[in-house]
């Protein structure tokens, strides 16, 4: 079993001593990707805008290890409020075609830099 460090400037450094993503036996692992723009750092208003800005920075490091979000077979998101949670799914269900994976979303106190959302997920190669 070989593990392989991901790391892109198409999504938000690691802010702490984890990696980006690691891929081991073909499939790919992500951390959490929260809503800050990876070229200027900001952090995007709104959570339509901040799912959109996660899920873009989970597809963005997906496609640098060689994948995509057409072969992610697991997410989680953790949102601040789940009051949000019919407005995620309308902009997350934009970011997959055919089969949606499987996931889990659930509702946290905090998230880092107090974003709204975070996304991680589990792809295939």
């Amino acid at each position: 079993m070989e593990k392989r460090v991901i790391a892109t400037d198409k999504a938000p450094a690691a802010i702490g001593p984890y990696s980006q993503a690691i891929e081991v036996n073909g499939m790919i692992y992500t951390s959490g990707m929260i809503p800050v723009i990876p070229e200027t750092g900001e952090i995007v208003s709104g959570i339509e805008n901040q799912a959109k800005q996660a899920l873009t920075n989970v597809r963005n490091l997906l496609e640098s290890a060689g994948s995509s979000m057409d072969k992610v077979i697991k997410t989680t998101v953790f949102i601040k409020n789940m009051d949000d949670f019919a407005a995620v799914n309308a902009v997350y269900a934009t970011f997959f075609t055919g089969d949606f994976p499987s996931r889990s979303c659930v509702e946290v106190a905090r998230l880092p830099k107090d974003v709204l959302i975070e996304v991680e997920a589990v792809a295939i190669k």
